[in-house]
């Protein structure tokens, strides 16, 4: 075994393996080739920024994963993954970006030489990173059809360790000053990207807990930010142009430790809010306090989302949409975990160990409100917040 510092121990990996194995068992999958460079990093602790090339990490019927890459990117897997040599393998560069080949026929050649050809192989079909054309180039070399092995990584991170907990409650600490810096920071006529750049600084500065400093890692997906009827919209990040007073501005936000997240989200109004965005406020802070309350073991995510709009209906506030997901471990382009969602149709039971982003925020056709948590389910009681920001809407003349 390479002799590197690793984020976790061999054994939690040699744990994490065979709840992936026993996952693959069950859908009688013998080969897993795993894509998501999440599940990648979660399997073997490879962490580089190479996703955007083909890669991945295979699970074998046994003895440890196989990782698959770019040549230039094994050299980062012999620095980061606890695997030998012999089961880091890289591709030439002739492979990539290339009409002629594709890096796919070269990892097909790989499960030939080491004798899975014959066995029944999965992939991740439904992955940012897994394109129609790797699959069919894949499919047509072995000379067949792989299964989909979509989510069997994914459930299997689905409660977290000990280590990872910690991890998170160090990102949640990053995510708690980020947001402290943008609400000290914030006036009418600062820019967007003045406050993104004290937000860049702040998550990458990291923080200190009892154990000493730790420094902070880039989020998986960026600041988003944006004000007034702008805010009416999830997804937009930032721009030069000044922010203005008497609009509202929703600060979606994460910090980052290790790669784990703490996603939390406030928002900070200029001025005098609305009165119907104070009476979203109440709706929304009523709503997240039921659906914490329900999230216990033995509770379902559908509890939490019918607890949550169970509130909001008593405010005559109107929301549709699920209002959470799965947080860990993640890479770009989104650092949720894709397996449950917080919706009243998910049946999903909660376990002591998971961790969700409650995320119920209220867009209307002239602002958005975001107030969010992220949170672990624990043994006993309802869920624990990871962050101490105070749960309100901030107003700042």
């Amino acid at each position: 075994m390479p002799d590197i510092e690793l984020p976790f121990s061999r054994d939690e990996y040699a744990d994490r393996l065979a709840r992936v194995r026993r996952n693959m068992d069950e859908d009688g999958i013998d080969v897993l080739i795993a894509t998501d460079p999440s599940n990648m990093a979660w399997l073997t602790g490879y962490d580089g920024w190479s996703f955007y090339v083909h890669q991945a990490v295979i699970v074998p019927p046994k003895g440890d994963p196989v990782f698959w890459g770019r040549r230039m990117d094994a050299a980062g897997a012999l620095r980061t993954c606890y695997m030998g040599e012999d089961d880091i393998i890289g591709y030439p560069d002739d492979f990539v970006m290339s009409e002629e080949r594709h890096a796919m026929e070269h990892l097909a050649a790989v499960i030939t030489d080491r004798g899975w050809a014959g066995l029944t192989i999965a992939s991740e079909h439904e992955n940012y990173y897994y394109s129609a054309r790797a699959h069919r180039v894949l499919c047509r070399t072995l000379g067949r059809e792989t299964a989909d092995g979509t989510g069997l990584v994914n459930w299997a991170r689905a409660v977290k360790s000990p280590t990872e907990i910690g991890y998170m409650r160090r990102a949640a600490r990053i995510s708690e000053a980020v947001q402290a810096r943008v609400r000290e920071v914030i006036h009418a006529g600062m820019r967007g990207n003045e406050v993104a750049a004290e937000i860049y600084r702040t998550a990458l500065m990291g923080g200190e807990d009892e154990a000493g400093p730790f420094g902070g890692d880039y989020p998986a997906i960026v600041p988003l930010m944006p004000q007034g009827r702008d805010a009416s919209a999830a997804h937009l990040t930032w721009s030069e142009r000044p922010y203005v007073g008497d609009a509202g501005i929703f600060f979606e936000l994460s910090g980052c430790y290790r790669r784990y997240h703490a996603p939390l989200c406030r928002t900070v109004y200029l001025g005098e809010p609305p009165a119907e965005m104070l009476r979203a406020e109440a709706a929304v802070v009523e709503g997240i306090e039921d659906g914490i309350s329900a999230a216990r073991p033995g509770r379902t995510a559908g509890d939490v989302a019918r607890a949550f709009y169970a509130a909001l209906g008593r405010h005559g506030v109107k929301r549709e949409g699920r209002c959470g997901y799965p947080i860990g471990l993640s890479y770009p382009p989104d650092w949720g975990e894709r397996t449950f969602s917080i919706r009243p149709s998910d049946e999903t039971v909660l376990e002591a160990g998971m961790t969700f982003h409650f995320m119920p925020a209220i867009w209307t056709t002239d602002w958005g409100l975001e107030i969010t948590e992220p949170l672990l389910v624990v043994e006993d009681g309802p869920a624990e917040p990871f962050c101490s920001t105070p749960r309100k809407l901030f107003v700042k003349p």
